[in-house]
């Protein structure tokens, strides 16, 4: 009988440790890692990118007193209003996920940049794809 309830108890410490599982997320300080990147024509948060700002997310929430401003940055191709909005959409994004873990929406303020403030010149997917980011700044 005594077996029995031990064999039942340790079922459920498994079931629940499994459960309870999640990734470990690390704190950055948007100063030392502040971008994300994107796919071509895309707002889709990554997991890698999701990663960085809930890491982010951690340092806004130890760090109260600090605001950012994220900006949505695209690479060379499409209109400069296809660009600001598609940038507007990557900072916004952004912004959700950071804002969704408990940072206030108030200490974070987004901007788009289109394709006005390219990270790297020049033109090709060797170049775009670190055109196409969010930019964190903190500011004071």
């Amino acid at each position: 009988m005594k077996m029995t309830n031990f064999a039942m108890m340790l079922a459920a410490v498994g079931v629940l440790a499994a459960c309870g599982r999640t990734s470990k997320v690390t704190e950055i300080d948007p100063r030392t890692e502040p971008k994300v990147y994107f796919a071509f024509d895309s707002y889709v948060i990554t997991e890698e990118a999701r990663a960085n700002l809930l890491g982010q997310a951690l340092y806004l929430r130890n760090n109260p007193a600090t605001n950012i401003r994220i900006a949505g940055n695209c690479d060379e191709r499409g209109t400069y209003e296809y660009n600001l909005a598609l940038g507007w959409r990557r900072a916004e994004a952004a912004k959700r996920v950071i804002v969704d873990d408990g940072v206030e929406a108030n200490r974070v303020s987004t901007i788009s940049f289109g394709k006005e403030r390219p990270a790297v010149l020049g033109t090709g997917e060797a170049v775009w794809k670190w055109n196409r980011n969010a930019h964190t700044t903190v500011r004071p």
